[in-house]
């Protein structure tokens, strides 16, 4: 099941980072599908387009995290609904999506960012 998946691995993109997201799924779920607005139980992983760089991981804090979607940047508000539960899947977020223009003030600020999501539970 899903909770018992090991921590993703990234393979290095090719190519200039996407202007728009994009959306892959990995592993087909086959439980309950999440919602636009949905509370969603999920462990995931980050890493830069660019770098490649690990930014964030639910697998190195060692428990699931658990979002509204509402609450979330857009890229996971757009490219989670329509995932079920028991699958993966990977997001490539364009910074408009994630967290904004360089200069924005976060940190990752301007970049592209890779996560992969294993959808636990969503209600």
């Amino acid at each position: 099941m899903t909770a018992e998946r090991t921590k993703p691995e990234f393979d290095a993109p090719a190519g200039p980072a996407p202007e728009e997201l994009e959306i892959h799924d990995i592993i087909l779920g086959e439980g309950t599908e999440a919602k636009p607005g949905a509370t969603v139980t999920i462990h995931y992983a980050g890493v830069d387009y660019d770098s490649g760089e690990e930014f964030d991981s639910s697998w190195n804090r060692g428990e699931a995290a658990q979002f509204p979607l509402s609450m979330l940047i857009k890229g996971w508000q757009e490219g989670i609904p329509g995932m079920k539960v028991g699958g993966r899947r990977r997001l490539t977020i364009p910074p408009e999506l994630a967290y904004g223009p360089a200069g924005s003030g976060h940190f990752l600020g301007g970049k592209t960012l890779i996560f992969i999501i294993d959808l636990i539970d969503t209600v």
